[in-house]
């Protein structure tokens, strides 16, 4: 019996141009279409993806690994199909490149079902059209930057503030109280970063239930450009096909913007403004558009965001901004203070905070937190010149309220047991509110604030207060 491969003629070309990672072959029978995949040296090796025709019998493409052994004249064939990647519930608990690949020394995954890459986003009419907050069980950020089911959060913040720590802490909260996947996408991560992050997933526990997947620094811009839209294809299979809400964890964001701005530069584009590429704002959208809600599940998105020195005016940051329902900035200062998670609660915000979505109470508890710390930080240059003891007995309850709510929205977590000896918690969005709206009654002002440091809900604070407890 012949096969389907067998009765087609493979459709071959020969390369007339390289120029870096960008391709251009001449082929003389059937001109690929676009987003084909093309595969070129001796076993195959070469990947190339489709992005241009330039005429009738010449294709552009951007390669998507090493293109080391490739030259003029060289053999490229036409797979007749675009770049794919499994999906299904055997991708739990495993690490992937761009293509699909398993590169976590596991068993390769080759059969079962895999989809193209590049899906359309889901229409408007198939989306839900009511708004919905995603309790995270961190109370800060379900108090002061509440996450939207379906929406995409900008999590600001660089090394050593406890980035990862918040990720991973998501991803617990994900899979073992909403029974939902996690899906981690490292673009233009680090070797060390990404081994660090499968060794601490797997040391905490939340491995089995996430998916993680990377286009690394190392390689080309081609994988780096087109490893997140891999990911959401991963993603799409649990919200559409499993009906289960996803969790999409994506580092770094801006990566992906320098990655299309390679690929834009080497296709001879003339550049927008500063530098970037005429196609900038297309191009993050084909990819933001893909995380979405539907009638059934969601996919919500947290994206670790870079601002280039520190310009909040910079393209990039002006296009990734217009996507973003939350902004979650983390602060090197609470960090070194031993305030965890370091969020700051004056940068960081949400679109979800309105009384007609979060609620009046909740809209009024956030607002009164923000306004006392805001307050206190404006008092505290009086009280590095003059002491705490030359300021008004009303602007010393500001003080006792805010140091108290600093520490009340601090939190052990689950996946830092084993390194802080606390056990973690997980808080609901009514017990932040009951204590904060506690600690703002000076209902706590007799106790003293370390009470309330890196403890759950507010009625911990009476457990110590038990015969037998006493400070240390």
């Amino acid at each position: 019996m012949v096969s389907e491969s067998q009765a087609l003629p493979a459709n071959r070309g020969e390369v007339i141009s390289i120029r870096g990672s960008v391709i251009d072959v001449r082929f003389n029978d059937r001109l690929p279409e676009l987003y084909h995949r093309l595969s070129a040296g001796e076993n195959d090796e070469i990947a190339i993806e489709t992005i241009g025709h330039l005429d009738d019998r010449t294709v552009r493409g951007i390669a998507l690994n090493s293109i080391s052994g490739l030259g003029r004249s060289s053999t490229v064939t036409d797979t007749g199909k675009p770049l794919q990647v499994p999906v299904g519930r055997r991708l739990l608990g495993r690490v992937f490149n761009v293509f699909g690949e398993s590169v976590d020394r596991k068993t390769p995954i080759v059969e079962g079902e895999w989809r193209s890459i590049h899906q359309k986003p889901i229409p408007i009419g198939d989306r839900a059209t009511t708004s919905e907050i995603l309790e995270t069980g961190i109370k800060a950020i379900d108090l002061l930057a509440p996450l939207e089911r379906g929406g995409k959060a900008g999590l600001f913040g660089g090394a050593g503030v406890g980035k990862t720590v918040l990720i991973t802490e998501m991803i617990n909260n994900m899979v073992s109280h909403y029974e939902g996947i996690s899906l981690f996408c490292g673009i233009g991560e680090r070797n060390r970063e990404a081994e660090e992050l499968y060794r601490d997933m797997k040391e905490a526990g939340v491995l089995d239930n996430t998916v993680l997947i990377f286009g690394q620094m190392n390689e080309p811009p081609g994988a780096r450009f087109r490893v997140g839209h891999a990911a959401l294809t991963m993603a799409e299979y649990f919200r559409d096909d499993a009906q289960q809400d996803v969790l999409l964890l994506m580092d770094n964001i801006f990566r992906f913007i320098q990655a299309g701005q390679e690929v834009s530069g080497l296709m001879g584009r003339l550049p927008s403004r500063v530098g970037y590429q005429p196609t900038l704002g297309t191009e993050l959208s084909e990819l933001e558009e893909r995380i979405s809600n539907s009638a059934s599940a969601a996919i919500t998105s947290v994206q670790a965001v870079y601002v280039p020195a520190d310009d909040f005016t910079d393209p990039a940051a002006v296009h990734t901004f217009g996507h973003l329902s939350s902004s979650i900035v983390l602060s090197r200062k609470r960090a070194s203070q031993g305030l965890y998670p370091a969020v700051d609660p004056l940068q960081s915000g949400s679109k979800m905070l309105t009384p007609t979505i979060a609620g009046k109470r909740h809209y009024r508890t956030a607002q009164a937190v923000k306004q006392t710390l805001a307050n206190y930080q404006e008092l505290k240059d009086i009280i590095a010149m003059l002491g705490i003891e030359e300021l008004s007995q009303s602007d010393r309850q500001v003080v006792e309220r805010a140091r108290r709510l600093e520490r009340f929205l601090t939190q052990p977590f689950f996946t830092t047991e084993q390194f802080t000896g606390k056990a973690g918690k997980l808080v609901s969005l009514q017990e932040t509110l009951a204590g904060c709206d506690r600690i703002l009654n000076d209902e706590f002002s007799d106790r003293p604030e370390r009470r309330l440091y890196m403890i759950g809900a507010i009625d911990e604070v009476k457990k110590s207060d038990e015969p037998g407890k006493t400070d240390k």
